[in-house]
């Protein structure tokens, strides 16, 4: 069946040749070239070749169009520092959506428009999540990595879950300052957050966003039009976001009164002492943000990048046991017996080049967020246009082989000196983080808890390959999801405990029984 973009398309060109007609073969008003691209179609432009997917765009620099919206898809580190992060006051704009108001989520720090109430988000998150107030999570990390290996050990079969619930209790806690409740059942917040991230997914799609931007009157289309059928889902959105913002708002502020509660968003929201009903409204959307900054955004993560991105290690340990070998060496040549904890880290630098590793060898978001361009500017000598989509290829960037040789290998050892140290690298983290003035602001945060959960994994199991009916190991062929954001198919694999002494450790200090 066609899918709704398609349908949307159609539609569209049925209702609107004659503004088709002059959008798409309207000239560029700079007289400089547009970027190199593909061959655009008369009226539609690459609307019906250009998937948005990693395969087949080529260039440092690519132009493309669908039907009136200028797309430039970037392939090259080099590009996207010049634009993003040394052009910033040019590309941090967000593309803007209609169907962000209709559906509940424009409160969203990743899409609001470069401004103060950005500025304001953007200060609040880095009180709370920045370099040095990440560090006060150190003992939250470390307990929910214990808790999380607890989890695998008992039951490995549920890796996706457990992944899920590790990235996400970390962040509901570090945002309102309670503790989700352990087992199966979860955090309600977390399950809300399922409920709608398909929803998400389907209106919020950067081919969707670019037809959109183009042509704002089909989000005012009537739900039985062909291709506006997901409108019908609005209401039922803007219910569960809602209860995101409001529910665990006021379980954050009744656990205000309890000893001993741990730094939060909420806490220092709270004694800061402006709580007007404006300001407090204001707060949920920030805080609501911060939960989706940690597992995943309204429009910017679709699924939880941090459950992602340890997904993917997993998968990488499996394929390669020399470095998962090399790494529990390390850690029981530092640490003993005793579990990895943050006062080891320094001394674990082959750990956190596997982290990067793991960002750089699958990137969650192979073309990033898109950006927009808020003023024409020049590159090159080729032309962009002010409202101009920037798309950055880090699928490509991350195979450029004259920065990483080899680059389809996971190798950690890529990240290290001669000497064993870590690199000074500034390209570090753009993988998954972003750039210019919207890089994510929950960096530090994530960074953070994916080496506690890394280090816990490594420390205290081993992940094999599963074995058939007959004894042989199931072959794995890594196979990942496609879209916007990605992570691993289902694969078979084993867990198996190594260290007994610190498996009991981890069970006394988690909350798991």
């Amino acid at each position: 069946m066609p899918s709704d973009i398609h349908l949307a398309l159609y539609g569209a060109v049925l209702v609107v040749p004659l503004v088709l007609a002059w959008r798409s073969t309207s000239k560029n008003s700079s007289s400089l070239p547009l970027p190199p691209g593909p061959r655009l179609l008369p009226f539609v432009g690459n609307a019906f070749d250009i998937n948005f997917n990693t395969d087949g765009i080529s260039g440092d620099i690519v132009y493309s169009r669908v039907l009136g919206q200028h797309i430039i898809i970037i392939n090259s580190i080099e590009v996207a520092r010049e634009l993003l992060d040394k052009r910033s006051a040019t590309y941090s704009g967000r593309p803007f959506l209609q169907a962000n108001e209709e559906f509940g989520a424009s409160f969203n720090t990743a899409y609001l428009p470069y401004g103060e109430t950005l500025r304001t988000h953007r200060k609040l998150f880095h009180q709370a999540f920045g370099a040095e107030a990440s560090a006060e999570y150190h003992d939250l990390y470390c307990r929910k990595a214990y808790e999380l290996v607890v989890n695998l050990i008992s039951a490995p079969h549920k890796l996706e879950k457990h992944l899920e619930m590790y990235s996400g209790s970390i962040i509901i806690t570090a945002v309102y300052g309670y503790e989700t409740p352990s087992g199966e059942e979860g955090d309600p917040l977390i399950h809300r957050s399922r409920e709608i991230i398909e929803i998400v997914k389907r209106v919020l799609a950067p081919e969707r966003a670019a037809l959109l931007m183009a042509f704002p009157f089909l989000d005012y289309l009537p739900s039985w039009f062909p291709g506006a059928s997901d409108r019908r889902l609005a209401p039922y959105c803007r219910k569960v976001i809602r209860q995101m913002l409001d529910e665990p708002f006021e379980i954050g502020k009744e656990k205000m009164t309890d000893d001993g509660r741990p730094p939060s968003l909420l806490a220092k929201f709270l004694n800061a002492g402006d709580t007007s009903p404006a300001q407090e409204e204001f707060m949920k959307g920030v805080a609501v943000s911060g939960f989706a900054v940690g597992i995943l955004t309204f429009t910017q993560r679709f699924t939880p990048q941090t459950a992602s991105s340890l997904h993917s290690f997993v998968l990488a340990m499996l394929l390669y046991p020399d470095v998962q070998s090399r790494a529990l060496a390390d850690i029981n040549s530092v640490c003993r017996d005793n579990v990895p904890s943050f006062e080891h880290k320094p001394l674990l630098p082959y750990i956190e080049a596997i982290c990067r590793e793991v960002l750089r060898w699958q990137p969650t978001l192979p073309l990033g967020v898109p950006h927009v361009a808020s003023q024409d500017d020049v590159y090159e000598g080729y032309s962009i246009s002010k409202g101009s989509m920037i798309l950055v290829n880090e699928w490509a960037i991350s195979r450029d082989e004259n920065l990483y040789p080899d680059a389809s290998r996971f190798d950690p050892q890529r990240h290290l000196t001669a000497e064993g140290k870590l690199k000074d690298d500034p390209l570090a983290g753009h993988f998954a983080f972003g750039y210019g003035r919207r890089i994510c602001p929950g960096r530090h945060f994530a960074e953070l808890s994916l080496w506690a959960a890394m280090a816990s994994i490594l420390s205290t199991v081993r992940i094999t390959k599963a074995k058939d009916s007959e004894g042989n190991d199931i072959p794995v062929i890594p196979e990942y999801t496609t879209g916007l954001a990605i992570q691993p198919k289902p694969f078979a694999f084993v867990m198996t405990s190594i260290n007994s002494r610190r498996e009991e450790h981890m069970r006394a200090e988690s909350r798991v029984d």
